[in-house]
């Protein structure tokens, strides 16, 4: 763990050198590649100005409600379709004719129905993680064994109690996988939906900062927000380790 950090934090300096000697030597203009210090300090500038910390709440908030309501969506209506006889084959097509559309193709529908709101931002946000989330509970019910639901089914076991019993646990990994990929895939989305349609947050601010010709906030809007979508992948990855501890392969990259 230690060497891998270590590893983690000479690669980090090595960039920041090369971001610093670049313009330094005149390799690349400043005016569209500020020094990393310069970068950097226009970010600590930034951090300790209120309207900063709005935005990034607007940004946290729509990339929360969205992913929360993705996720609940998603596990719905992948355990119903996943445990109900020929639904899953009746479904296939729809699925796989939404799943690809890009979310960002639906920035007109967003814009017309709900303009420079959260509202756009919810809407791009959901649809893209939901999409991540229904795939991986399909694949996680589908793996469950079926002559054990045979078996409960023929006891007398409940749907509900085959679902909290049989299925939910086998199905859990795919589901964790599912909200860590929806998580980031929901942060992208929120501030694509600020920077493309206005949305309160931390896109919006990008933009005026581009509008504005402001080049180093740019970059520090964009570090700041790269950071962001880092601590999201932590936070989920955290929090998925200590939901399954007690599936095998957590404990061994635990004991790894």
């Amino acid at each position: 763990m230690i060497g891998r950090l270590a590893y983690g934090l000479a690669g980090l300096g090595g960039l920041l050198a090369l971001l610093e000697a670049v313009p330094r030597l005149g390799l690349v203009d400043e005016r569209f590649l500020p020094p990393a210090s310069t970068v950097l300090g226009t970010l600590a500038g930034q951090l300790v100005t209120p309207e900063l910390w709005i935005a990034l709440g607007e940004t946290m908030r729509g990339w929360a409600l969205g992913l929360a309501i993705a996720f609940g969506a998603a596990v719905v209506a992948g355990v119903v379709i996943g445990i109900t006889p020929g639904l899953r084959d009746l479904t296939g097509s729809t699925v796989e004719f939404l799943r690809p559309i890009p979310s960002v193709a639906l920035v007109p529908l967003a814009t017309l129905l709900f303009g420079p709101s959260l509202g756009s931002t919810l809407l791009l946000v959901v649809y893209a993680a939901f999409w991540q989330v229904l795939i991986q509970v399909l694949y996680g019910v589908a793996a469950v064994d079926a002559v054990a639901f045979d078996t409960a089914r023929s006891y007398g076991l409940s749907a509900w109690s085959r679902v909290r019993h049989l299925v939910w646990p086998t199905a859990l990994p795919y589901v964790m996988t599912g909200l860590r990929l929806a998580a980031a895939v929901a942060f992208i989305l929120a501030v694509t939906a600020e920077l493309v349609i206005g949305s309160p947050g931390l896109g919006a601010e990008i933009q005026v900062a581009q509008s504005s010709g402001a080049v180093s906030t740019v970059y520090a809007l964009i570090v700041l927000a790269g950071l962001v979508g880092i601590g999201v992948n932590a936070a989920v990855r955290l929090l998925e380790r200590r939901v399954l501890a007690w599936h095998p392969a957590v404990r061994s990259e635990v004991a790894a």
